[in-house]
């Protein structure tokens, strides 16, 4: 596959607040799908209630986890009711430096027929493998799968 970019913006836009976009949607309609951004609370002059680089990052891993499992699992042919993912995000200092040291992802799966648990298995390693947003950090990421039948 070639390589590809992918071009974000932010601004400031007043206190420890900012908003990003992304000019690659901007031909799709819209203004670019702006989200407003913060410092997160836990930090001086931080807000609650917006989303932030932490939250972004945390999200990213599960995401990615998420399209790359939709994707694993249609080439498959893995049936499924269901997909949902919880992702925690540890933020820890480090040789005296702030950094993102662990990704918890919890996959959660509903499958149409408990015949498919192992396959349904294997489409989660094999996504734990392949997830390119979880190769490109240093953190850890750990995923703990719960795969369920109605």
């Amino acid at each position: 596959m070639d390589a590809h970019n992918y071009t974000v913006k932010v601004a400031w836009n007043r206190d420890r607040r900012g908003m990003m976009w992304s000019p690659d949607f901007e031909s799709h309609g819209g203004n670019g799908n702006r989200i407003e951004v913060a410092t997160p609370p836990e930090f001086p002059g931080g807000v609650a209630g917006v989303w932030s680089p932490e939250h972004l990052l945390t999200g990213a891993v599960a995401s990615c986890f998420m399209t790359t499992f939709l994707a694993i699992a249609e080439k498959s042919k893995l049936e499924f009711i269901s997909f949902s993912c919880h992702a925690e995000g540890t933020l820890d200092t480090v040789d005296g430096k702030l950094q993102i040291t662990e990704v918890l992802l919890v996959p959660s799966i509903c499958l149409d027929s408990a015949d498919d648990r192992d396959k349904a298995v294997r489409v989660l390693e094999k996504t734990e493998r392949a997830c390119p947003i979880t190769h490109s950090l240093k953190a850890t990421v750990n995923v703990k799968m719960v795969v369920e039948t109605p």
